[in-house]
């Protein structure tokens, strides 16, 4: 994540062995957090300014904003005077799951507030509590759209290198064939450009309508001669002994 998106703890403790018992009461702890997703981010508010302004109804844990799209972003900073990274959507953990449902109840479609002369005192809250949802989905989520992301631009600079070599392939022919011209007009004749003829694939599957005969055929002979010789056999011992 980027850390501009990324606002955690500002506590820092050090890092002690896990045991049993602490990765007991880290799950449980887990499993009491709630998720409020905002689907609006006012123009211009950043991360800590959302911790500041949900921390004032109950404790913290993480918080997400999701950045603006790439080519958004670049043209409002070449058409507009704002140059700060703009947030499109958000993701706050409370550390109370009963807190972040009442919180998302009672600040949804409500506006921010604040001191009279605020940016954003008019500016309304879209949020919805999560139930259910965790922050390892989340973080899930986002590991899931970069690799989507990042494979996207993979086929794209792919594509690209195709397009550039048959490019450079038809430059290189079109120079070869305007220095054929220009050698065939010195000479005083003409250039024409001859299309190609396809081979023919030579079909000898069937003469004059007859087939050939199978392995099978020339390996068994017909039946009919192998009998006509017993019988001749027969005779000859019949004619031998009368």
């Amino acid at each position: 994540m980027d850390p501009e998106e990324f606002s955690g703890p500002k506590e820092e403790k050090p890092v002690k062995p896990l045991t049993p018992e602490a990765l007991a009461a880290f799950n449980a702890a887990q499993e009491r957090t709630g998720v409020i997703y905002i689907s609006r981010i006012p123009p211009g508010m950043r991360p800590t300014k959302v911790r500041h302004l949900m921390g004032q109804y109950g404790e913290i844990g993480r918080v997400y904003l999701q950045q603006e799209d790439a080519k958004r972003a670049y043209l409002r900073r070449k058409y507009t005077a704002t140059k700060k990274a703009h947030f499109t959507e958000g993701w706050v953990e409370f550390k109370d799951k009963k807190v972040a449902r009442r919180v998302a109840e009672m600040l949804n479609a409500n506006t921010i507030g604040g001191k009279k002369g605020t940016r954003w005192r008019d500016d309304i809250w879209t949020m919805k509590y999560l139930p259910k949802f965790k922050w390892n989905m989340l973080t899930e989520q986002v590991a899931h759209e970069a690799e989507l992301h990042m494979a996207k631009l993979r086929v794209e600079l792919a594509q690209s290198k195709m397009e550039q070599r048959d490019y450079l392939k038809n430059v290189e022919l079109a120079r070869v064939l305007d220095k054929r011209a220009q050698r065939k007009r010195e000479q005083g004749k003409e250039f024409e450009l001859k299309p190609r003829e396809k081979k023919k694939r030579q079909q000898d599957h069937e003469c004059d309508g007859e087939r050939r005969p199978s392995k099978k055929a020339k390996r068994d002979p017909p039946k009919v001669h192998a009998e006509a010789d017993d019988d001749v056999q027969f005779n000859k011992v019949l004619s031998s002994v009368f």
